[in-house]
């Protein structure tokens, strides 16, 4: 039985690579407390065992993959990415760089004393940053490089090994030094700074009508209005303005006998029975002493909750507490802002700042959102079709202009087809925020650009590294982990330093932005957990848009420093 699979295996390699993503997909989702491996180092090491029986694989199918998955990450980070390179965003841009750099230094000056070669060398960088793509860039590089096809080979074999090795460390290392050291080595009660930040920056000292819950319980009621009442002889929105701060709309009005619409020169009268939408607690301290009416006519008004991308380039860097007053925010509420390609949840507190491609989920009356709608942005309502012209069009362009070689010193100098790829996503991405109209790719197709495409790359490295990969383990041995801690350390214990003392950020997101510097979603999660707050995520979204995209490249720089 055994040799009947493994030689249709051998016969069909793409039987091979499903069999692969399954089990590594299986293994990436077992979880170890609160420690799992994920889904790339699972398959890296299911395709190294599945690869023992020795397997062939076209490395087209590697590099189709692969440029798929980097145009995706770009088109994902591309609005945040350009954010903090034009804009108030500049600072933590900067900082990305200078982490990255450092990154980058820990690994080189690793490889150079042990005297690792490109392979390993791109390997515990991969590894020991968690930047998988970047062994991508980096088997491009020794391809194109001076070795011979049999040195450039056994480089290549050589690389998962440092990965997989480095990768473990990579992974809780970082998390554990950001959540658990970092805020003693900068002498900060985490938890108290987040706490103080909402406080005093996000909510400003004071109660607003942008400050909603996590849980924004809405309801619609029907309350007649009293004779000589403080609502009768007011318009809809001064009756409004009565509760205070609160967010609350009269959405209609029953006036003998009829259904009216509230324009703004409508004043209530005595006997008008309004259709009133809020929280419930809110509507009864307001209305509690006031006739309820079961009028289900009037409360029948089509509502939606929806998602929407923000282009309008007026509500770039508005607050929250000024967003509240426009006209086209009446009768919306907002329940979340998830903002970069991870989608990460920012507080919703009065002093947040929007930022042009967050997507903010509300809901409302049909007629309310859809004003808000048109002047925000667009719904990013569920789609299922994928402008494949743009994508096309966008890895074809990019490659083009990645493939070009430009020699310095004597030196091939490429940003490869996958590198262009990278950039161009990143440009297509952010001009989708600005012209929506060029084309969408839905989410799960983003989903399965990143993760299938990065996968099948990853499955495609262990099977055919697999035959190698224990030679190479005892090659490279225990010193090899013992660097990729010094790789992984380096730069997270300075990093917290150099935010607080040099780019002189709050210390509720300064740890947020060293975890978004070194692109651990993981470890920002982590330390908000430690916080009890989502505030730490406001220094995650632009260092992780700039860090992804230079760790990914420096798969091509590490390979050019080495050899």
């Amino acid at each position: 039985m055994f040799s009947y699979i493994a030689e249709t295996l051998r016969a069909n390699p793409q039987l091979a690579i499903f069999l692969t993503l399954a089990i590594g997909y299986w293994i990436g989702a077992r979880r170890f407390g609160s420690f799992s491996l994920g889904a790339v180092t699972g398959t890296l090491l299911a395709g190294v065992v599945i690869g023992q029986i020795g397997i062939e694989i076209s490395g087209q199918v590697k590099s189709i993959f692969f440029i798929m998955f980097l145009f995706a990450v770009g088109f994902g980070v591309g609005p945040q990415f350009v954010r903090g390179i034009a804009t108030d965003g500049a600072p933590q841009a900067l900082f990305a760089v200078v982490v990255s750099v450092l990154c980058l230094a820990g690994v080189w000056i690793a490889a150079k004393v042990s005297g690792y070669g490109a392979g390993l060398a791109a390997g515990l960088l991969a590894g020991t940053q968690t930047i998988s793509a970047s062994m991508g860039l980096a088997t491009d590089a020794i391809n194109n490089s001076v070795l011979t096809p049999e040195q450039a080979t056994a480089e290549l074999d050589l690389m998962p090994v440092a990965y997989a090795i480095t990768y473990l460390f990579g992974t809780i290392g970082t998390g554990w030094i950001l959540a658990f050291l970092g805020p003693k080595m900068l002498g900060v009660d985490i938890a108290e700074a987040c706490a103080r930040y909402e406080r005093e920056v996000l909510a400003g000292g004071t109660k607003d009508a942008s400050h909603l819950s996590a849980w924004r319980a809405r309801e619609l009621r029907a309350y007649r209005v009293r004779e000589g009442g403080i609502a009768v002889g007011r318009t809809p929105a001064a009756a409004e303005a009565l509760a205070e701060g609160e967010r609350i709309f009269i959405e209609r009005i029953r006036r003998d006998g009829e259904l009216v619409t509230p324009g703004p020169e409508t004043m209530l009268k005595a006997g008008d029975v309004v259709a009133v939408s809020g929280k419930r607690d809110v509507l009864v301290k307001l209305f509690g002493a006031t006739e309820e009416v079961d009028d289900r006519e009037l409360l029948d008004i089509p509502v939606e909750a929806v998602d929407v991308v923000l282009t309008s380039k007026a509500l770039d860097g508005q607050e929250l507490i000024e967003l509240a007053k426009e006209p086209f925010t009446r009768g919306v509420y907002l329940n979340s802002i998830r903002r970069g390609s991870m989608s990460v949840n920012i507080p919703v507190m009065p002093r947040t700042k929007l930022n042009r491609g967050d997507i903010v989920r509300v809901a409302g009356s049909t007629a309310h959102v859809a004003q808000f709608v048109k002047s925000a942005g667009f719904a990013d309502r569920p789609q299922t079709v994928t402008n494949m012209v743009l994508v096309g069009l966008s890895i074809c362009i990019g490659g083009l202009i990645g493939a070009y070689v430009l020699p310095v010193w004597g030196i091939p100098i490429t940003l490869s087809t996958s590198g262009g790829a990278l950039i161009l996503g990143i440009i297509v991405g952010w001009l989708r925020t600005v012209k929506p109209q060029i084309g969408n790719i839905p989410q799960p197709t983003l989903w399965f650009m990143n993760s299938v495409g990065l996968n099948v790359f990853i499955a495609i490295v262990g099977i055919t590294s697999g035959p190698t990969f224990i030679a190479g383990l005892k090659e490279a041995g225990f010193g090899l982990f013992l660097w990729g801690l010094f790789a992984t350390a380096m730069p997270m214990l300075l990093a917290p330093y150099i935010g607080k003392y040099i780019f002189r950020f709050d210390d509720a997101i300064n740890l947020g932005c060293c975890g978004g510097a070194r692109t651990s979603t993981a470890s920002v999660a982590m330390v908000g957990e430690v916080a009890k707050s989502d505030v730490p995520m406001l220094g995650y979204t632009v260092p992780y848009a700039v860090s992804n995209t230079l760790l990914t490249l420096w798969g091509l720089v590490i390979v050019l420093l080495i050899l």
